[in-house]
């Protein structure tokens, strides 16, 4: 999603289901989040009387997250679930918000996204690969926390075994088809498609695409590396024109 213009502006609070998240990745996770807005509120969820949250609580005064409290009153089950829900219900009646950041792999967050939304309100989700399709499908954009590791290059399925480069052709095939999709959602009539519309209308397909899923920090080298494309520049933006 291309938010270039507005994205300073927006006000957003970020919900972390400390249950569901790595506390190794939050200094990356806060400057992904930088850039699609300004994280008014910060809260991380969970029960922190157990040790099981020891990672958390060196972030807490680091980057000025509040951390709340959510007893386990029943083994097995997740009570964070429910703290952070209605607390996003609150804070989403305040009207003070543009969108939220719901950082967590559970697919339990998927009808609270879902209700964000219908209010007008963009929802950004951060998790693993391992998130439910439900939870994926159901954010504006969200992004896998495997690749706000920067060091972190590996793409899906990138090993030797035959298995894998079955993987990959599969993963190429559909991303192909999701590329000729969206330029044929926003191409002119002379063919011709913008980079940064052609960019939001992935995400609109696809809320987890994001060119570092496949090793390319921008998206003008994934689609140069596609050769799906001609490309050109145009007062100083890349346009596209399929082959």
């Amino acid at each position: 999603m291309d938010d270039s213009t507005t994205s300073k502006t927006k006000r957003l609070a970020v919900l972390i289901d400390a249950d569901n998240a790595n506390p190794k990745l939050v200094e990356a996770l806060f400057r992904e989040i930088s850039k699609y807005g300004t994280a008014n509120v910060k809260r991380v969820y969970g029960d922190w009387t157990t040790s099981q949250l020891g990672g958390w609580k060196g972030k807490l005064h680091k980057f000025s997250i509040l951390p709340i409290q959510q007893f386990r009153y029943t083994v097995g089950k997740n009570s964070t679930d429910s703290a952070l829900i209605i607390d996003a219900m609150d804070l989403l009646y305040t009207q003070n918000f543009d969108g939220f950041c719901i950082v967590s792999s559970d697919s339990d967050y998927t009808r609270l996204a879902s209700r964000i939304r219908e209010a007008g309100l963009v929802v950004y989700g951060f998790g693993e690969r391992k998130t439910p399709e439900a939870f994926v499908e159901a954010c504006d954009k969200f992004i896998f926390t495997e690749i706000l590791n920067r060091h972190d290059t590996t793409l899906p399925g990138t090993t030797d075994s035959a298995a894998s480069t079955e993987e990959s052709a599969k993963v190429n095939r559909k991303l192909q088809q999701l590329l000729r999709d969206a330029y044929e959602a926003i191409a002119d009539e002379d063919g011709w498609a913008h980079l940064g519309p052609f960019g939001s209308q992935l995400n609109k397909l696809s809320p987890s695409f994001d060119s570092r899923n496949y090793g390319f920090s921008k998206l003008s080298g994934l689609v140069k590396s596609t050769h799906l494309f001609d490309i050109k520049t145009a007062h100083n933006h890349f346009v596209i024109k399929l082959k």
